[in-house]
C-alpha cells in the first residue's frame, strides 16, 4: 500500500500509532510443524470465490489454491501458459484457447473448457455479485448475463464456446491486443463442477486446482493449507503446507517473528524498519512491486464531486510532504509518487516521472491558493479513513494530516479515522459510505498499465470506488486497449493519465517496496512483483 517541525510530527506520528494500536494478534504459542511454514496474514473481506476477491490477503490463498491459463513469472511478471497450452488469434479480438493435457483439480475432476467457461459466465452474472465481474466485460454477451439494471436476458455470454474438453472460444466485443495477458488474474481461474453443485460446501473448504488444498479455515483465527502430492504442473510445492495466522496488529506478527513462534511476516512494520536488518540480517527482503498507494476521494459525495473541487483535491495533494513522510516512516521501503502506476513497469511499461507534475510537488503555499479557489474544503474539515490492522497506516496517516494541517495553518482541519480491520473498511469503502479521501492502495492484478488505470478510474469499473467519472478517459482506454502495437497502446494510455492529473480523483503518494522478514528455518524466501511471497518454492530445514 506508502523544515525541522515536519521531521518532528512525521517521527511522532510513530509513536502515536504504537501507543494507539492494539496488540491482539491470531498467534498461537509455537512455531509450525515440520516442514509447514507459518505465515502473518488477515481476514480476508468476502469468501474465497476467484471472481469475488480483489483484495491482496484473499489474493495470497487464490495464488496457492489456483492456476489458470497464464501465471505470471515470479522474477520476472511476464504472463507464461500455464494450463492453456496456446492461446491464438488472428485479429485481437476473436481467440482460440487450447489447454494442456493432464490438469486436475484437488478433488480429482479434470479441467477443462467447461471448467473456465462455467466460471467466467458465474462471475459475470450479475445475480451471482462477483467484485471481479467488470473483468469479463469485453466478452460478446456480457451486457445480456450483466445488465445495468433488471435480470439477465442469459445465464451465459454467447462469447464463451466450448469446442470440446481442451478448446474453447472467446468472441471479444473489440480488439484487445493484450487481452490474453490479463489472463494470469486470478479471476479467470477455472471451477470444478463441486463449485456449483454443493456451493456451501465449497466455500467452507475452497477446491483449486493449484499445488495446495485447504485443510481447515476458521474466519478470524486462521486457514491451514498441506500441498497436494498429486498436483501436476511444474511448481510443485517445496514444503508441506503453510499455516496463515491472522493477525489485528503486524507489529505482534513481527515479535513472533523474533521470539520463534512465526516464520514469515510479508509486511514489515514501519516501527520495526529502523530495527530490521540487525534483527534479521540477511533474512529481511526489501524489493521494488507493483504497488502504489493513494488517497482515493469519495467523488459520489455532491461535496467532493462538485465542479471546481479539482482544484482542492491538487491543493491537497500539493499540502503533502512526500519526501518527508517516506523518509521519517518508511526507511527505504517507500518512494514519493509522481504518476498513478509504479517504477517496477519501466518506461516502456508505462511508468512515468512526470504525469503527476507539479500536483504531487509539496508547496504549502500553492496548496492553501488551490483550495482557496476551490471553494475550501467541505465544511472546513476533512477525514482520512484506513483500516490500522495492517501496514502500518495509522502511522502515515497521522503524518499526512499533520502535513495537511501545518500547510494550510488553520489548526486540525484534517483528522483520521481508523477502522480496525481490513474487512470492515472493505466493506464500508465498496458500499460507498466514506464521506471523505480514504486509503486505496494498489497492488496490481498483471503488470501492464493497463491495470493501474482500467479498474480504478474506468466508469463503473470494479475497483472504482471514488464513483470517477470521465466520457474521455473512458474513450482513451478504450482506444489503448485496441491498439496492436503495445508501444502506441501505453501512450494512449499516458494521455488519460494525464486527465487524471487534471481531475485528481485520487491522490498518489507514494510507491511500495515488497518487504518480508522470516525465520531461521526457512530458505528460498522470495517475493513475487506483486509482493507476495512464493509460498510454493519456500522450504523448510
Amino acid at each position: 500500500m506508502r523544515g525541522a517541525t515536519h521531521g518532528k510530527w512525521a517521527a511522532c506520528a510513530v509513536a502515536v500509532a504504537l501507543a494507539a494500536t492494539a496488540c491482539g494478534g491470531g498467534s498461537e504459542s509455537g512455531g509450525a510443524g515440520a516442514g509447514i511454514v507459518s505465515s502473518s496474514w488477515g481476514d480476508p473481506q468476502n469468501p474465497l470465490e476467484p471472481a469475488n476477491t480483489n483484495e491482496v490477503q484473499g489474493g495470497k490463498v487464490l495464488d496457492m489454491l489456483f492456476r489458470g491459463l497464464k501465471r505470471y513469472d515470479p522474477k520476472t511478471g511476464e504472463a507464461q501458459d500455464m494450463v492453456a497450452e496456446k492461446i491464438e488469434t488472428t485479429d485481437s479480438q476473436n481467440f482460440t484457447i487450447t489447454l494442456k493435457d493432464g490438469w486436475k483439480f484437488s478433488n480429482g475432476e479434470d479441467v477443462t473448457s467447461q471448467s473456465f467457461v462455467d466460471a467466467w459466465n458465474y462471475a459475470a452474472d450479475v445475480r451471482n455479485k462477483q467484485n471481479n465481474a467488470p473483468f469479463f466485460s469485453d466478452i460478446v454477451g456480457y451486457d445480456d448475463v450483466h445488465p445495468a439494471s433488471g435480470d439477465p436476458k442469459s445465464k451465459t455470454m454467447s462469447g464463451l464456446v466450448v469446442k470440446d474438453p481442451k478448446t474453447f472460444t472467446v468472441a471479444l466485443k473489440e480488439k484487445f491486443s493484450t487481452w490474453p495477458e490479463t489472463l494470469g488474474y486470478q479471476a479467470f481461474s477455472p471451477l470444478p463442477k463441486a463449485f456449483f453443485t454443493d456451493h456451501a460446501a465449497w466455500l467452507d473448504k475452497p477446491v483449486g486446482n493449484g499445488p495446495y488444498t485447504v485443510e481447515s479455515y476458521t474466519k478470524g483465527t486462521g486457514m491451514q493449507l498441506r500441498k497436494w502430492e498429486e498436483y501436476p504442473g511444474l511448481d510443485k510445492a517445496q514444503n508441506s503446507g503453510v499455516d496463515l495466522k491472522v493477525y489485528t496488529d503486524n507489529n505482534t506478527a513481527y515479535t513472533d517473528l523474533l521470539s520463534g513462534n512465526l516464520d514469515l511476516v510479508d509486511d514489515v512494520p514501519a516501527q520495526q524498519l529502523k530495527n530490521v536488518k540487525a534483527d534479521l540480517s540477511n533474512r529481511y527482503i526489501n524489493q521494488p512491486a507493483l504497488i502504489i498507494q493513494t488517497l482515493t476521494f469519495p467523488l459520489y459525495d455532491p461535496q467532493w464531486g462538485k465542479e471546481g473541487m479539482e482544484k482542492v483535491r491538487q491543493g491537497i495533494s500539493r499540502a503533502i510532504d512526500r519526501e518527508e513522510i517516506t523518509q521519517q516512516i518508511f526507511q527505504e521501503t517507500r518512494t514519493p509518487a509522481t504518476d498513478w502506476t509504479s517504477p517496477a513497469l519501466g518506461d516502456k511499461g508505462g511508468y512515468s516521472s512526470s504525469a503527476c507534475g507539479d500536483a504531487c510537488v509539496y508547496d504549502p503555499t500553492e496548496a492553501k491558493k488551490l483550495i482557496e479557489e476551490g471553494g475550501g474544503l467541505p465544511g472546513g474539515r476533512m477525514t482520512l479513513t484506513s483500516n490500522v490492522d495492517t501496514g502500518s497506516h495509522r502511522a502515515w496517516m497521522d503524518a499526512v494530516c499533520n502535513s495537511i494541517n501545518n500547510a494550510l495553518g488553520k489548526g486540525p482541519v484534517c483528522t483520521v479515522n481508523p477502522i480496525g480491520t481490513f474487512a470492515d473498511f472493505r466493506n464500508q469503502q465498496s458500499s460507498f459510505k466514506l464521506t471523505g479521501p480514504f486509503r486505496s492502495g494498489w497492488q496490481a492484478d498483471y503488470p501492464l498499465i493497463q491495470n493501474f488505470l482500467e479498474p480504478l478510474y474506468y466508469t463503473g469499473a470494479s475497483s472504482n470506488y471514488g464513483k470517477f467519472r470521465n466520457p474521455e478517459f473512458d474513450e482513451l482506454v478504450d482506444d489503448a486497449n485496441q491498439e496492436s502495437d503495445p508501444a502506441k497502446a501505453t501512450e494512449t494510455f499516458r494521455k488519460a493519465e494525464k486527465i487524471l492529473a487534471e481531475q485528481m480523483p485520487s491522490i498518489p503518494l507514494w510507491y511500495q517496496n515488497g518487504s518480508a522478514g522470516y525465520s531461521e528455518r526457512l530458505s528460498d524466501v522470495a517475493l513475487n512483483q506483486f509482493s507476495v511471497p512464493v509460498y510454493d518454492q519456500i522450504k523448510v530445514s
